[in-house]
């Protein structure tokens, strides 16, 4: 994938292209004319934008010992334009070893190439003089407001698990989009039988679109070419669709109906245009209204709400070499005025494929943030005051050398990126990622709701989330799995309540941890309709150990009828259900006046029931005294309160159901 656009190649990284400071070379002795004869020829291929050919020629007279600050400055160039920062890093570092007067614009070029090898003291002492010597620019702002910008990606980085996909081609694969259960993305791949035109910049054929469907098991089948009608002689590239599958916006070379258009330069740029799905494919393409044969609009992407593209241009009013822009879909289907997003996303570097995520997240790639080397993927978020800060979302998807193109689906939690870092198949490759961790710092508190005896989940339960204060956040209900989830923030301490009708309500706090993304807070809710059967003790069942009395008395004390309230709400729902109550006392005092006393108390009880709405022909009332005691308590041994209170019990027998 090349780096800039010009007239037959696709420019994947950069919109604008910057002076390549052209100076002829002199005529240095009459002994370097052949070497000088070569130059010429490779200063031609180089103003041409054939850059692989101007490195061959640039390096076999390099390799013969000829030395020259313009030459190194193209060699280095022609690699940097190319993404290929290790072997621009080569050539660099010899024009800096000849001379250190050269443009601010190096410096930074270097700093990056430096990166590339891993040499990131070095690229940052460039960095800094970078910053002396550019004056104003974004660029180094950012640098010398964030100097530990290394430690600050590190935090971020570990949050992905990438694999490389095996649809990857020898050549360049990059810029993948979601469609109809497939991928799309833009490759040179060479095929059999088809005449393909080649691009002088990579010496790779031209882009067309490419389809791979996605298996259950989330393998990949074989791609095929998606559009006939959408393929051109020209590039492809960076679809995105529309939720109904019916409008298709993409890049492409500044060619319709069979006419290429240049620039006043003789530079064919990029352009922005739209196809509409008619029996069974896409059709009627047509360029967007903003589009411009003086400057290159590319990338587009669809907000949420699908109401407003963003895309990629080196219009009028650009802050660098590429910017980020959105423009207004209206609905009538025209568009409004594209607005650049200002210089907060925006660098006097490179800002490319824009990508904004159902949660209204921005992610972009950019060489004039902070980052590894080459271009690196950034996150922002959106909210109704703008963009919030910009953010590297660090390794292993960013690193030394270009990452781009970044698509994600929030729902799964995995998506696609483009990379030509080593250990891939080709000149760029695609790669899959998995989010383990949100980058936003959100993470996910959840939980399982069940029933405390039987271990059966609970669906459509109430739970509630509240902050540290106990001010209310968010409700939600679980689902068929008893499963609820919240999104939280890292560090900060909640309560949760979980509820569900005829089940007691439960509480708890917790801490959101700072390290891992896992949060489990599940609730065991128990159940205020219990199952009984003839001979259970509903005085068991709600905890009743005693209905209480005061001292030699059998009115019922308002703490105990709280108490039968439970028993007599029982027997209302259950209106076949019949119990006999059952009065209990210690072996302290007489056995008679024992009797005595557990009979009038179980009478009251009786009696309390009935005024509540109770039939007496569904109960009966007997006090036993001291003749059941559950323990060896009885006259004459010695026993502590407590174990006498063991004996001074209240008894509610299902006799029927």
């Amino acid at each position: 994938m090349t780096r800039l656009f010009h007239q037959d190649s696709f420019n994947m990284k950069t919109i604008k292209i910057n002076s390549l400071f052209i100076l002829l070379f002199g005529i240095y002795s009459i002994n370097l004319h052949a070497q000088i004869s070569k130059i010429s020829k490779a200063d031609k291929d180089y103003e041409n934008y054939a850059y692989i050919d101007a490195i061959k020629t640039y390096e076999r007279v390099a390799e013969k010992g000829f030395k020259d600050a313009e030459m190194f400055k193209k060699l280095g160039n022609a690699y940097y334009f190319n993404a290929e920062l290790d072997k621009a890093n080569k050539w660099y570092t010899a024009l800096f070893e000849m001379t250190k007067e050269v443009e601010p614009e190096y410096y930074f070029r270097y700093s990056h190439s430096l990166k590339s090898v891993g040499k990131y003291g070095e690229a940052n002492k460039m960095l800094d003089l970078f910053n002396t010597k550019s004056g104003n620019d974004l660029r180094a702002k950012l640098y010398e407001k964030n100097k530990e910008y290394l430690s600050t990606i590190e935090d971020y980085s570990g949050k992905y698990i990438v694999e490389i996909l095996n649809i990857n081609s020898a050549e360049s694969d990059y810029g993948t989009s979601f469609y109809d259960n497939q991928i799309i993305f833009a490759s040179s791949r060479k095929v059999i039988g088809k005449n393909q035109k080649m691009q002088q910049w990579t010496n790779q054929a031209f882009t067309s679109l490419y389809a791979s469907a996605i298996n259950s098991d989330s393998t990949f089948q074989e791609p095929r070419l998606f559009s006939k009608v959408i393929d051109s002689k020209f590039n492809e590239a960076t679809p995105v669709f529309t939720s109904d599958g019916l409008t298709m916006y993409f890049t492409r070379n500044n060619y319709l109906d069979g006419k290429r258009k240049k620039d006043s330069k003789k530079v064919t740029l990029l352009k922005l245009y739209k196809a509409t799905y008619k029996e069974g494919g896409f059709t009627d393409v047509v360029e967007l209204p903003f589009n411009s044969n003086e400057y290159s609009a590319a990338h587009p992407a669809l907000s949420p709400d699908e109401k407003t593209l963003y895309f990629v241009s080196d219009m009028p009013g650009s802050v660098g070499q590429s910017d980020l822009y959105k423009v207004a879909i209206h609905q009538d289907g025209t568009f409004g005025t594209p607005e650049n997003l200002g210089n907060k996303i925006n660098t006097e570097g490179k800002e490319t494929f824009p990508f904004i995520s159902s949660d209204n997240t921005l992610y972009f790639s950019s060489d004039g943030h902070p980052g590894l080397g080459g271009l690196d993927v950034f996150m922002a978020e959106m909210d109704d005051k703008g963009f919030r800060e910009v953010t590297n979302i660090g390794t292993p998807i960013n690193g030394p050398t270009d990452d781009f193109a970044y698509l994600f689906d929030t729902k799964t939690n995995t998506g696609f990126f483009t990379s030509n870092r080593e250990g891939g198949m080709g000149y760029d490759d695609i790669y899959k990622f998995t989010e383990v961790v949100q980058l936003n710092q959100e993470q996910i508190l959840s939980g399982i709701i069940t029933d405390l005896k039987s271990g059966l989940v609970l669906n459509q339960s109430k739970v509630t989330l509240f902050d540290e204060n106990m001010k209310f956040v968010e409700t939600t209900f679980s689902d068929e799995e008893g499963a609820y989830s919240f999104d939280v923030v890292a560090g900060a301490q909640h309560y949760v309540r979980a509820e569900k009708e005829n089940y007691n309500t439960e509480e708890k706090q917790f801490q959101i941890s700072s390290e891992s993304a896992k949060n489990i807070l599940s609730f065991q809710l128990e159940s205020i309709i219990t199952q009984v059967k003839v001979g259970d003790d509903l005085a068991k069942v709600f905890h009743i150990e005693l209905i209480y009395f005061d001292l030699d008395k059998s009115n019922i004390r308002p703490d105990a009828a709280a108490d039968l309230a439970k028993i007599a709400d029982v027997l209302k729902q259950n209106p076949t259900m019949k119990i006999a109550i059952r009065s209990h006392t210690d072996s302290r005092q007489t056995h008679q006046y024992n009797a005595s006393l557990s009979e009038r108390r179980a009478k009251a009880t009786l009696k309390w029931l009935i005024k509540d709405g109770i039939n007496s022909s569904r109960m009966t009332a007997k006090g036993f005294g001291e003749t059941e005691l559950v323990n060896n308590c009885s006259d004459g041994i010695e026993c502590s309160e407590v174990q006498h209170q063991m004996n001074r019990r209240s008894e509610f027998i299902i006799i029927a159901l």
